[in-house]
Parts: C-alpha cells; structure tokens; sequence
C-alpha cells in the first residue's frame, strides 16, 4: 500500500519557519522524483520544489526561491521542505508528490500551512 505521510505543518508568524517531512512507503523510493505542491483558497495548485532522483536536479517556484529549500533522504524514504521567511501568501495546504518519470503519480494528504501577519 503506498502512503506519503506529511507532518510538520501548522501556524506560525511572518518571518518564521517551519520544517515540512513526507516519509514514503509502499513503492520504491529512489526511483521517483519527489515534489513539494500547495493550492490556496481560490487558487491553482502550484509547484513549491521537486528534486530529482538520480541527479539531484532541483527546481522552484519563483515565489518561493531563496526562501524554501528541497532535500531527500534516500535511506529514510523522506523528503524534506524547509522553509524560511515565510509570508502571509504562503498560506496554502501543502502537498507531498512522487512521480516514477512515468504513469505513476502519488499524492500526499495535503497539511495546512497558515503565516499570520
């Protein structure tokens, strides 16, 4: 059975942090790129940061770029997202992505995120 389970998610202050981990089972890990996703009220669900398996290429949204980082740990099944100075706009549900470069796609149960002023 393939689980993506979220965890570290929660309210915090403008300028804060908070430490996002999606820790995979039921399909082989390092094979799938891993992404991060978040929709907000009344909009698209939009691309945070996704990692590649075998070269470690790493992309952003432009919103997020200097301010989030994407890792992985292969050994532990888990993908990290830090994120830093995070705003009011960054309130979203977030959500954890696994994609094996073909048919298979896997979704996390989404957990929200809320920045106060």
């Amino acid at each position: 059975q393939v689980k993506l389970v979220e965890s570290g998610g929660g309210v915090v202050h403008a300028g804060g942090s908070l430490r996002r981990s999606c820790i995979a089972s039921g399909f082989e890990f390092s094979g799938y790129a891993m992404s991060w996703y978040r929709q907000a009220p009344g909009k698209k669900r939009e691309l945070v940061a996704g990692l590649r398996r075998a070269d470690g290429d790493i992309e952003y949204g432009d919103a997020v770029k200097g301010r989030f980082t994407i890792d992985r740990d292969d050994a532990q099944n888990t993908v990290y997202l830090q994120m830093n100075l995070l705003k009011p706009d960054d309130t979203a549900v977030y959500y954890c992505h696994a994609w094996n470069y073909g048919p298979l796609i896997y979704w996390g149960q989404g957990t929200q995120v809320t920045v106060s002023e």
